[in-house]
């Protein structure tokens, strides 16, 4: 069996190549989802695992740190960054730069991650010059909540997030990624834990997981082959 450690993003991704995988190979693959700062600390902490798969400046900065083998990075998929509102909501035009930031400037309360696409939002907004005049408006979700179920409840007028997080949640309706000229892309990785014994086994669960072969499912949870 093999222990791996993930963001939420890859969550139901993971879940279903690990099927596969275990279909073909006979090899179970345990995969545990939390958030994405959560899991490089149990990494950091050097918890038991045998992979793990977060964006991909944090596998780097674990490879730097040592707890994740150096060349053993493998580039698993790039995520999207959508908006969502509540089911029922009137969908906002975001079709343009322009667009978004005004749907950005009127929304009572704007909800993001702790993730990597939660920081990226941050940059965006200063760039714009817009970052003191909304932060007050900010809702950050807790990690390992789906922003989309704060979406649901009411309490975020407008959340951003992976559009693999975002998709099938119950009481939202998903608006689209943001606009090409401003789009948020996160490249998610997987590399080998420094601790692991099985680093064989390993490489080839995710030479499988990064094989063409798996295209469809990755675009079918919202994502594109790396």
């Amino acid at each position: 069996m093999l222990k791996l450690i993930s963001s939420m993003a890859t969550r139901q991704l993971l879940t279903e190549l690990a099927a596969l995988w275990k279909n073909g190979s006979g090899i179970e693959v345990r995969i545990e989802s939390v958030g994405g700062v959560d899991a490089a600390k149990r990494v950091q902490s050097g918890e038991a695992f045998d992979g793990v798969v977060l964006a991909s400046d944090a596998i780097e900065k674990l490879i730097t740190g040592g707890q994740v083998l150096a060349g053993s990075r493998c580039d698993l998929v790039r995520s999207n960054v959508a908006v969502a509102v509540k089911a029922g909501a009137a969908l906002p035009d975001i079709r343009t730069e322009s667009a978004l930031r005004s749907v950005i400037e009127a929304a009572p309360t704007i909800g993001f991650s702790t993730g990597p696409s939660g920081v990226a939002l941050v940059k965006l907004f200063e760039r714009w010059g817009i970052l003191e005049a909304t932060q007050p408006r900010f809702v950050q979700a807790p990690p390992g909540v789906p922003v989309g179920t704060l979406v649901a409840r009411g309490e975020v007028a407008l959340g951003f997030q992976q559009l693999s997080e975002l998709m099938g949640l119950d009481g939202i309706s998903v608006v689209g990624t943001l606009p090409e000229a401003v789009g948020i892309t996160t490249i998610f990785s997987a590399a080998t834990c420094a601790a692991s014994t099985q680093g064989a086994t390993l490489a080839r669960l995710l030479a499988f997981m990064a094989a063409d072969e798996t295209a469809q499912v990755k675009q079918r949870h919202g994502m594109q082959p790396a």
